[in-house]
């Protein structure tokens, strides 16, 4: 019996419009960030592996587990219909200020460099305010999308977002993490702004915000001297201003082309925290300029697909959702780099995706199948249209400015 042409032609054409079910855009330069920061990871703590803990491999291994584990909850989180984060918002909410005080108040916080953010379970960490920021994002999207109508009140678009960001920035301060604070507050902000709440509002925030963080800056004494290391690292380069030196002459030696991968020499007892904090420095030094762009352009597209998914979301708290997860992304790795290249005073966060720590890989792979999802959802049915009534059509304040 033969096979009509015509019949197989449909068929292979019908199998090409079949939407894919990731996003290629968004995957691959997640993957390849992620497979760089595996290989950069090892390259950068081998050595102090070696040293603490008699093998190379530690860290190595701890974060091939934990890309395992973030690509399980990139496909879980794809598949996992985000509308349903909806009726999760208020238990998102708590948990995350029970995580917040539980590390404050009782034995089970975890202490390193001075600071109280990690629980630790065996020979692995978790670190709250990663997840405070994810379940911020979700509130956020959700009470906007409820009062959109009412959101240029001071008393209802403004005034209890500002009262949920007080609670967990009070709890986070007191760990201290002076840095997750900059971002938890730049990214209500943010998300405030495109949501449409009044400028004015906003604009009255950051009269009141600046004051008050110049206060806990003169407050700690360790704060002030890494603001006086920013402004001249070179006069303070045996102290304060020992890690910003230090990056800075990593990238100097990196050059165009890099030393090569393993051949960086700041990573050996002179760069602190070299697979975590600063390992933008170390690719900097053994990928030379020409890494430091890739991986630019790899954030670059991650940037843009996750702008192109919000603006394109048929619902406005998938929009926002979309948005607040790429903004909190974007603000981390420009904070991140902003240090490393000293155009910010040092502050301990990682960068998304390449540097060693399992709850930002986990959630933030986890933000990146939430986007997928979002990406590919249908359009919600619409109302139907009453004879005397008339039906709203949504518009969103992300798109009208």
């Amino acid at each position: 019996m033969k096979e009509d042409p015509a019949s197989n032609y449909r068929g292979a054409r019908r199998f090409r419009q079949q939407p894919l079910p990731y996003d290629v855009k968004l995957l691959f330069p997640v993957l390849f960030l992620v497979g760089i920061g595996i290989v950069m990871v090892y390259s950068a703590s081998s050595t102090l592996a070696l040293k603490k803990f008699g093998t190379d491999y530690f860290f190595l291994k701890k974060q091939a587990v934990f890309a395992l584990l973030g690509i399980v909850a990139l496909v879980f989180c794809r598949h996992f219909p985000y509308r349903l984060f909806r009726s999760l918002t208020y238990p998102l909410l708590i948990i995350a200020l029970i995580f917040l005080a539980v590390i404050l108040t009782t034995g089970f916080g975890y202490s390193a460099g001075g600071a109280t953010r990690w629980f630790r379970f065996g020979g692995f960490t978790f670190q709250p305010s990663e997840f405070a920021r994810f379940a911020m994002v979700i509130y956020l999207a959700y009470s906007m999308q409820k009062k959109k109508d009412k959101l240029k009140d001071f008393k209802v678009g403004f005034l209890p977002h500002v009262l949920v960001l007080g609670m967990f920035t009070a709890l986070i301060i007191v760990q201290p993490d002076f840095g997750s604070v900059a971002i938890l507050c730049a990214l209500t902000w943010i998300m405030l702004f495109v949501g449409g709440v009044r400028i004015s509002h906003l604009l009255a925030a950051l009269v009141i915000i600046l004051p008050l963080a110049y206060l806990l800056l003169i407050d700690a004494e360790y704060r002030l001297n890494r603001m006086m290391s920013f402004w001249n690292p070179w006069k303070y380069s045996a102290n304060e201003g020992y890690q910003i030196v230090h990056s800075l002459m990593a990238f100097g030696t990196g050059g165009i082309w890099g030393v090569g991968i393993g051949k960086g020499y700041q990573k050996l007892f002179y760069l602190p925290e070299p697979h975590t904090d600063f390992i933008f420095s170390v690719i900097g030094e053994e990928l030379g300029l020409l890494g430091v762009l890739v991986i630019l352009g790899l954030y670059a597209l991650i940037f843009w697909r996750g702008i192109f998914i919000s603006r394109n979301s048929q619902d406005s708290f998938g929009s926002f959702v979309a948005m607040g997860l790429t903004t909190a992304i974007g603000l981390q790795v420009c904070i991140n780099m902003g240090v490393a290249l000293g155009l910010l005073p040092t502050k301990g966060l990682t960068l998304p995706f390449l540097s060693y720590g399992g709850t930002s890989l986990l959630l933030n792979m986890a933000s990146i199948g939430i986007l997928m999802n979002i990406g590919a959802s249908k359009k919600l049915p619409k109302l139907r249209q009453t004879k005397g009534s008339k039906v709203k059509q949504m518009s969103f304040a992300w798109n009208k400015r």
